[in-house]
């Protein structure tokens, strides 16, 4: 699928890309000039450095990298992140510090991946009864073990 892209100037001069062909994700680098630290607890917008056109019916989702939530504890705040179609302005991603470290992200580190979605609308019926099932209102962790 063909997404148009534009490259602004305080950003990578690279487009984003797949690390491996079975990546589902591309990678997104940090268009900064010089690093920036990230405190423990602390959150921060990180620019990507690009524009996207994506298509109608369609969104892109920022999501974490496993290496930086694992060795790090960095992770995307709002993950995913959903990109709708009509936005035309800088992708932001919004890192987060959950470990006791400061952490430095530096100009071109790969900080996310971005990953395209069909996206289906869907069209609210309003009713008064829902079909019961054999969970019914249970929530969290009412389909796991009592250990969970």
């Amino acid at each position: 699928m063909d997404v148009k892209i534009t490259l602004l100037k305080h950003g990578p001069k690279v487009l984003p890309e797949y690390a491996t062909k079975g990546s589902a994700g591309l990678d997104v680098m940090a268009a900064i000039h010089e690093p920036i630290s990230i405190g423990p607890g602390e959150r921060i917008l990180v620019p990507s450095g690009f524009k996207l056109e994506i298509p109608v019916e369609y969104e892109v989702q920022i999501r974490p990298r496993s290496g930086l939530a694992i060795k790090h504890g960095i992770t995307v705040l709002n993950s995913p992140g959903t990109i709708d179609s009509d936005y035309r302005g800088e992708i932001g991603i919004i890192l987060i510090n959950h470990s006791k470290n400061k952490f430095i992200v530096n100009p071109k580190d790969r900080i996310a991946q971005m990953v395209i979605c069909k996206v289906t609308k869907m069209n609210l019926v309003k009713v008064s009864l829902l079909n019961n099932t054999e969970r019914g209102s249970g929530g969290f962790g009412s389909t796991g073990n009592n250990n969970e």
